[in-house]
C-alpha cells in the first residue's frame, strides 16, 4: 500500500493525538505518521488518512490502536546507567533505613525494560546487604501502549533486545533462555513489578503514592503545559521526600516551590518538597 497523507489531513492527525495522548507532533514528521499507521490501515481495510480519521471519531478501539502504533516504544536494559547508580548507590539505602515498604512508579515503562532493570537493582542490592528492605518492594509499571503492556508482562524478549544494555552477568544471573532462543526473566524479579495501564493526562490516584518516580525520556513528547501539570500531579503521588527521575534530556522549570533539585555528580534528581 503506497500511503499519502495531505497538510490538512496531518494537521488532524496531529489534533487527535495530542487531545489522546498528549504526544506533539512537530512540522514533517508526515514520514513518521504512514510508515507507522500503514500496517494498522491495512488491517483494518482502510484506504487513506482522511478515512481513517473519520472512522476513530465513532470507534474509540481504533483511536487506541492508532495511539498504540503511534506510542514510541524504543528502550534498554539500564539505559544512560547513572540513575541506575543513583539508584543503587543513594536511594536504596536511604529506603533501607526507613525499614518501611518501597514503592516506585516507572512511568512511560514500554515494553518493561527499566521497571525489570530496577527490580534487578533491588535484587543486586539485597544479595549483597543481607537484611535490608525487610518490609517489602513493589514497582508499579504504567504505559499508554497495549501492545507494549503485553510484552512487558510476559517478560521475554529476543536476542536482540535482550542484547541492548544487559550484562552477560545479569543475563546469566536474572534469565533463562527458552528453547527459541529468546530469554525470560526469572519469577523473583517478575513478580516485584506490577503493569497497568495508564495515560499520564489522567488521574493518577488509583496508583496510589510512591518513594521513588522515574519519569525518563517522555517529557519531550508533550506541550510545556502539559508538562508542568504532569510533573505537579506526580509530586502529589510522592510521599514527602520522595524522589523524582528525569531523562537526561528533560529539565524541571518554574517548579520550586515543589522540588528540590539533588545534584548526584553526574545526574541530577528531584527531592519532593
Amino acid at each position: 500500500m503506497t500511503l499519502t497523507i495531505s497538510p490538512d489531513e496531518y494537521n488532524r492527525f496531529r489534533q487527535m493525538l495530542e487531545t489522546s495522548s498528549g504526544i506533539m507532533l512537530g512540522e514533517g514528521k508526515e514520514y513518521l505518521v504512514t510508515s507507522r499507521l500503514r500496517r494498522l490501515l491495512e488491517r483494518e481495510s482502510l484506504t487513506s488518512v482522511a478515512e481513517l480519521l473519520k472512522v476513530m471519531t465513532t470507534n474509540r478501539s481504533l483511536q487506541e490502536a492508532v495511539v498504540d502504533a503511534m506510542t514510541t516504544n524504543e528502550t534498554l536494559w539500564f539505559r544512560d546507567d547513572h540513575p541506575y547508580r543513583i539508584f543503587r548507590e543513594k536511594l536504596l539505602p536511604e529506603m533501607a533505613k526507613t525499614r518501611r515498604p518501597v514503592k516506585i512508579w516507572s512511568a512511560a515503562c514500554s515494553t518493561g525494560q527499566e521497571p525489570y532493570s530496577l527490580s534487578i537493582e533491588i535484587e543486586e542490592y539485597k544479595r549483597k546487604n543481607p537484611g535490608v528492605l525487610v518490609a517489602g518492594e513493589r514497582i508499579v509499571a504504567t504505559d499508554i501502549s497495549a501492545s507494549a503492556l503485553a510484552a512487558a508482562k510476559e517478560g521475554r524478549y529476543q536476542q536482540l533486545a535482550i542484547r541492548r544494555g544487559m550484562s552477560d552477568q545479569y543475563l546469566k544471573s536474572y534469565f533463562s533462555q527458552l528453547p527459541d532462543e529468546s530469554w525470560a526473566i526469572n519469577s523473583q524479579v517478575k513478580s516485584r513489578v506490577d503493569f497497568r495501564a495508564q495515560n499520564l493526562q489522567q488521574s493518577y490516584s488509583l496508583l496510589g503514592k510512591f518513594d521513588i518516580i522515574f519519569c525518563r525520556n517522555v517529557l519531550i513528547y508533550f506541550s510545556a503545559d502539559l508538562k508542568t501539570d504532569i510533573l505537579k500531579r506526580m509530586h502529589a503521588s510522592l510521599n514527602p521526600g520522595g524522589y523524582l527521575m528525569l531523562g537526561a534530556s528533560e529539565a524541571m522549570n518554574n517548579l520550586q516551590d515543589y522540588y528540590e533539585m539533588v545534584q548526584c555528580h553526574p545526574g541530577i534528581i528531584y527531592r519532593a518538597k
